[in-house]
């Protein structure tokens, strides 16, 4: 094969690998911007503010506990509308309260202790307000954790993005050195040289 023809089919191949990951890139940037927008939107709606930062100051083992402060605290006093945000107000507040209401237990746990008291009775109520609180809290944080997922696949299809950017401008920079060099030489000159070819048949020949 001539070195002209070759440098112009890899060339060919190489604007189409350029095109494809231009695309792709484009596509996966799309889709970011589609989940982000997506999760801002979903947690604005649900109006989530951080405690303050005079209450983080002064815990009061209820509302605020010190295991909160490390990671809580901040967001002290902000909306509620990243994932990461959501993230942290899920696992390390939402459930900081529900393992205090419910004692560690689950929501089908306490359902289930809720169902076996007398109806009516004082205990039963109490039982089931609790059961309420804990089936809310839970919701909402699985809320929550979901909006943190959709926000890491975003997080994820952006940088995937970047890269297929990176390489398409690395791979449109090889396609265009190998268009000059086709350019540059002469329409006779051979992909190898011929003893180089003879060479390669008599191995090929051997095997």
């Amino acid at each position: 094969m001539r070195r002209k023809v070759f440098d112009m089919l890899a060339s060919v191949g190489g604007a189409a690998i350029v095109v494809i990951l231009l695309v792709a890139g484009t596509l996966l940037l799309v889709g970011s911007n589609f989940a982000n927008n997506y999760v801002h939107t979903q947690l604005a709606e649900q109006q989530i503010t951080f405690p303050s930062k005079a209450a983080f100051a002064h815990p009061d083992g209820q509302e605020i506990t010190k295991s909160m402060i490390p990671s809580v605290s901040q967001y002290a006093g902000q909306p509620l509308l990243t994932g990461a945000q959501a993230q942290v107000y899920a696992n390390d507040f939402i459930a900081v309260h529900l393992k205090n209401i419910g004692g560690g237990k689950t929501y089908s746990q306490l359902s289930a202790e809720a169902q076996a008291l007398p109806k009516g009775s004082p205990a039963y109520t109490a039982a089931e307000a609790k059961v309420q609180t804990v089936f809310q809290g839970t919701t909402l944080r699985g809320l929550l954790l979901e909006a943190y997922g959709f926000s890491l696949i975003a997080s994820i299809a952006f940088w995937c993005a970047i890269v297929a950017f990176c390489l398409a401008a690395v791979v449109a920079l090889l396609a265009v050195l190998g268009f000059l060099h086709a350019r540059s030489i002469s329409e006779d000159t051979e992909l190898l040289p011929p003893h180089e070819a003879h060479k390669a048949k008599g191995s090929l020949a051997s095997a």
